[in-house]
C-alpha cells in the first residue's frame, strides 16, 4: 500500500481560548486531489499553515513526503509547493525578478532557474506582465504569479489555498485543467469555497466545521448524499450547520 503524501494525525491548535483546529485527522495520497472545505473560520487556513510548517500544532503530528513537519520542517518544505491565502508577494518586484528570486531560494540557479521560470510563465500565461511590478497587477494575475512560485521547483506535494480566487471564468477553466494534469504525479490539497471546483477537479472531499472533521467522501458520494433533487451545497449546509448545533 502506498504511503500517504500528507498524513495529518489528531492535530489541534488554539488561539487563547479559541480552538481553531480540534483533533483533526486525514490523509492525502499521491495522485489524489483533496478538496478541503469548510465555512469561514472553520480552521482551513490554520490547518494548511500547520501542514506547510508555518505554524506548529499544539498537539498531534503531520508528515509530508515521509518527513515529520515538526522535527524535519525544512526537508518537508522542500517537497511542497504552497499557495497561501492572499499569496504574500514582494509587491515592489517585477514578476520576472520575483520568480527568479523564488527559483534561487528553491536551490535552482543559472539555466535551470531560467528554464523553470520560463516554463511557468508559459503555462500560466504571464508573459505580458513579466516586467510589471507585482503591486500593479490585477488580483487574477497576482494569483497566477502565486501559483507559478508554488510550481517552480516541480514539487510532489501541492497545498493550494483558494487557487482560482480572483480569476475570470476562462482563467478558472485553465487552472482547473492544469490542476487535473498535475494530479497524475502529485498529491494536491485544495481549499476552496467553490463547490463546482470540487466536482470538476477533486477526487475526494473533506469538510471541517469548528476545526473538526464532519465529512469525508468522494464527489460522487457527495452527489449521492444530495439526492436526486439536491445540490452539493445542500450537503455542505447540512453537515456544517449540523456540526454547529
Amino acid at each position: 500500500m502506498t504511503a500517504p503524501a500528507i498524513s495529518v494525525r489528531n492535530i489541534s491548535k488554539s488561539y487563547g481560548p479559541v480552538r481553531a483546529v480540534d483533533n483533526l485527522s486525514f490523509d492525502v495520497a499521491p495522485g489524489e486531489v483533496l478538496g478541503f472545505l469548510g465555512p469561514n473560520g472553520a480552521g482551513k487556513s490554520t490547518t494548511m499553515k500547520m501542514i506547510t510548517g508555518f505554524l506548529p500544532p499544539d498537539r498531534g503530528s503531520i508528515t509530508v513526503s515521509g518527513h515529520n513537519v515538526r522535527d524535519d520542517r525544512q526537508a518537508a518544505q522542500r517537497t511542497m509547493g504552497y499557495l497561501p491565502e492572499g499569496a504574500p508577494l514582494y509587491a515592489e518586484m517585477t514578476v520576472w525578478n520575483f520568480l527568479g528570486f523564488v527559483a534561487r531560494m528553491r536551490g535552482l540557479c543559472g539555466v535551470a532557474a531560467r528554464t523553470a521560470v520560463e516554463a511557468q510563465v508559459t503555462v500560466l500565461e504571464l508573459a505580458e506582465v513579466l516586467d510589471r511590478p507585482i503591486e500593479m497587477l490585477s488580483k487574477g494575475f497576482k494569483r497566477r504569479v502565486g501559483l507559478a512560485q508554488a510550481l517552480l521547483h516541480n514539487p510532489p506535494v501541492l497545498v493550494l489555498d483558494e487557487p482560482t480566487d480572483g480569476l475570470d471564468p476562462n482563467q478558472k477553466h485553465q487552472i482547473r485543467g492544469l490542476i487535473r494534469e498535475l494530479a497524475s504525479t502529485r498529491a494536491i490539497l485544495i481549499s476552496t469555497h467553490i463547490l463546482e471546483e470540487v466536482e470538476t477537479v477533486c477526487t475526494r472531499t473533506v469538510i471541517i466545521s469548528r476545526g473538526r472533521l464532519v465529512y469525508d467522501a468522494t464527489p460522487a458520494a457527495m452527489r449521492a448524499d444530495a439526492g436526486p433533487d439536491g445540490r452539493l451545497d445542500d450537503v455542505f449546509r447540512k453537515v456544517t450547520l449540523g456540526a454547529a448545533q
